[in-house]
């Protein structure tokens, strides 16, 4: 089955979001259509190599390619979470995924035959809201991407900034040094109360029921459970805390927010957006927008990235 995407015409590739849940991957034709959307539960190998999920990658292409022969791609995009060197295709940890120091890219390519690309899942979805979706025409800013994690991705002056791949791990910045204790080894961390995890997870802690997603602590606040109403609001306070420290030190004209919990709509907007402008003063009040490209964001990047790859190498 075929989906019609905005990427438009350009060389077939294939695109694999490597997540520590599931890996997703597709086939993109010449038209920019994504065909064969396909996701299968992610291997993790306890050797901290990456050779499991190597091998589904090359079990994905190979379904990929069969299914529309009639399709032949010429590179591939992969983008996985973790601290990840873009540049050199070097994964320096991984938690969800148990890899430290893997050279990803290099082992990719040998393993599926082709050119290949490998990023940060962030940075991925980001540069496709730059490039086709709602952080269109921005020169400086901010794509946030909240899901079980929370991560984002920064382009100033036009440029994608990853130090590294050090840059963005926005999750990790600290809301509450006195906070809950965070998987990274901190305590306190914007993860910890504003992540769509965080959010479901701590409802359930505090309630012994475990709801729908973070959708569904926000249905039972706004039936009026004061405990979803807490949780909910001291998310929205640290976001806004967050995105005000973004404001004061890096100027974005907007920040763009997707991932699951994005789909809150008005619901998170809103008040946030009330939230940040009553902590600012003199600074440049960033416009704050819903994400457009969906759950599929990432694998747009992906299909981007190695799209360009292609263009520099011709």
């Amino acid at each position: 089955m075929a989906h019609a995407l905005p990427l438009g015409p350009g060389a077939p590739v294939l695109a694999f979001d490597i997540g520590g849940t599931d890996i997703k991957g597709a086939l993109i034709d010449e038209a920019g259509q994504l065909l064969g959307l396909r996701r299968v539960p992610t291997i993790v190998s306890e050797d901290a190599t990456a050779d499991a999920v190597l091998g589904q990658l090359q079990q994905l292409a190979t379904s990929l390619t069969r299914d529309f022969d009639q399709v032949t791609p010429l590179a591939v995009g992969l983008i996985a979470p973790g601290i990840i060197d873009d540049s050199r295709g070097l994964v320096h940890r991984a938690v969800n995924l148990n890899w430290t120091e893997v050279p990803f890219r290099q082992l990719a390519s040998s393993a599926l035959g082709l050119p290949t690309t490998f990023c940060h899942d962030a940075r991925a979805a980001g540069a496709a809201e730059v490039a086709l979706g709602a952080a269109r025409g921005f020169s400086d800013v901010i794509v946030i991407v909240i899901g079980t994690g929370l991560s984002c991705s920064i382009l100033l002056g036009g440029r994608l900034h990853s130090a590294g791949g050090f840059a963005g791990e926005l999750g990790h910045s600290i809301v509450d040094p006195r906070g809950l204790p965070c998987a990274c080894g901190a305590r306190g961390c914007l993860e910890t109360v504003a992540s769509a995890g965080a959010i479901a997870r701590r409802y359930e802690e505090l309630t012994d029921t475990p709801p729908h997603g973070a959708r569904g602590v926000l249905e039972f606040a706004e039936a009026g459970d004061p405990i979803a109403q807490q949780i909910w609001g001291e998310a929205l306070d640290a976001l806004a805390l967050t995105i005000a420290q973004l404001a004061a030190v890096l100027a974005p004209d907007a920040i763009v927010i997707g991932g699951g919990l994005a789909q809150a709509g008005p619901a998170l907007f809103d008040p946030l957006q009330k939230r940040v402008d009553a902590l600012l003063t003199f600074h440049r009040h960033p416009l704050l927008k819903p994400a457009l490209l969906g759950e599929n964001a990432g694998l747009l990047g992906a299909a981007l990235q190695a799209r360009a790859r292609l263009k520099e190498n011709a």
